[in-house]
């Protein structure tokens, strides 16, 4: 039986009132998903892929000694992590699940996309979602990732050393630019340490020490090699990718382990953190030496205004050896590294700087401010150029080394002027398909 006109109306008067009241009620919607109370809106955050989550690369993800940033980048409430990328199986997996857990705890559900965790860094590179990545792999794996990024449109924050060679460096440099991505290399010196190095530099380019003469960069020059044949080949884990590790390293059987340096020699590990800031001294971040030779076994160079640069620290003097350097002109000297700054005399620290003296670019943080050049298209502090300078003088550094012999080299046209020997060094063939 249908009820009565009169039930309905009662019916839909006593509804009306109810949807009324709901109405008037709040609606709980999360501060992270509306961009309140210090969070950024999804739609404005940086999206993220991270390429290597070993030691260095779990650090800037996750919380380290290199992002200066609790929590890492996965912290951060202006970026959002998307895929995480490592050939080893419990890396990836346990970095992925830390994320997702982070964002579970700390955003509301459907203010974010789940993390999704890949073995080929190709796969990360595909998605159209992706703004930016990470690279921290094994260094043979830098310039090749960041040219390949470049070309599927990502800006990139690689590593140390960022490239192997000076071609390959060169390759990465064109590509940045061909596609204008952001590019910030993980040479922080410039940023952190309390603005030690930035003091330094900007004493000695306002001419604090009198003519500038010598500098000390307190590590060697550096190259690689591709290893030797493995003499006791083991079993390849089944958590490990080996032929993706190696990548356009030739084919060789698994040594037992994965070292991130493993083609490495001389200071290809910390070098060109010095020679970052040799550079910045100098003012030579668009330039670079135009004569090498060794001297007392370690890599000299000399630059077009008399200045020489020496691979090894100054005697007596033990401010340096953390990405340090040591400045020397007619009138004093500067000492610096990420612990400590001294001058000798001591006053010279103590000379401010005028109103008519050279500054030097200043920022809130390395990693803060890659993540504001993606957003603003800015140039970092140390952008591509600047990375393959710093990372040519070190390398440089290491084919002096290798042939023993003076060298002349032109800094415009990045050759060895007439030595086939030499510029033969400048790059090194890689295994197919991994080709620039």
């Amino acid at each position: 039986m249908s009820p009565s006109p009169s039930t309905r109306r009662q019916f839909l008067k006593k509804a009306t009132a109810s949807v009324a009241a709901l109405a008037a009620l709040p609606t709980l919607i999360p501060a992270s998903a509306l961009g309140k109370d210090g969070f950024i809106p999804p739609s404005e955050r940086i999206t993220m892929g991270f390429i290597g989550v070993g030691g260095q690369g779990g650090g800037h993800l996750l919380g380290g000694a290199w992002t200066y940033v609790q929590g890492g980048y996965a912290g951060r409430n202006d970026v959002q992590v998307l895929a995480v990328c490592d050939v080893w199986k419990p890396r990836r997996e346990d970095a992925t699940n830390r994320v997702n857990q982070h964002y579970a705890e700390t955003c509301a559900k459907g203010s974010y996309k789940a993390c999704e965790a890949y073995t080929d860094f190709r796969q990360v590179l595909a998605r159209p979602d992706i703004d930016a990545v990470l690279i921290a792999t094994p260094i043979h794996w830098h310039a090749m990732m960041t040219v390949l990024a470049a070309e599927a449109g990502k800006d990139v924050y690689c590593e140390k050393p960022s490239a192997l060679t000076v071609a390959e460096s060169q390759a990465a440099r064109a590509a940045i630019l061909r596609h204008g991505r952001v590019f910030q290399a993980g040479t922080q010196q410039r940023s952190e340490y309390g603005g030690k190095f930035r003091q330094a530099c900007e004493l000695v380019r306002n001419g604090r020490i009198g003519q500038l003469k010598e500098v000390y960069a307190c590590v060697d020059g550096g190259g690689f090699v591709w290893a030797d044949r493995v003499p006791q080949p083991q079993p390849v884990p089944p958590e490990l990718d080996w032929d993706l590790w190696l990548g356009p390293a030739p084919w060789e059987p698994y040594p037992g382990f994965t070292d991130a340096h493993r083609f490495g020699f001389g200071g290809i590990n910390w070098g060109q953190h010095h020679y970052d800031i040799v550079q910045w001294g100098l003012e030579a971040d668009r330039t670079g030496p135009v004569e090498l030779f060794v001297d007392n076994g370690v890599a000299a160079y000399r630059y077009a205004n008399g200045v020489v640069v020496y691979g090894r620290g100054y005697p007596n003097e033990p401010i340096g050896s953390q990405g340090g350097v040591i400045f020397v002109g007619t009138e004093g000297r500067i000492a610096v590294d990420r612990d400590n700054i001294a001058s000798y005399p001591a006053s010279i620290l103590r000379s401010p700087l005028g109103p008519g003296d050279q500054r030097l670019p200043r920022n809130t943080g390395h990693s803060n401010e890659f993540i504001e050049c993606v957003r603003t298209r800015g140039k970092t502090i140390c952008d591509v150029e600047t990375a393959h300078r710093a990372a040519s003088l070190m390398l440089l550094g290491g084919i002096v080394k290798e042939l023993g012999r003076p060298l002349k080299w032109s800094p415009e046209k990045e050759e060895f002027p007439g030595d086939p020997e030499a510029n033969g060094l400048l790059s090194v063939a890689t295994r197919p398909p991994w080709t620039l």
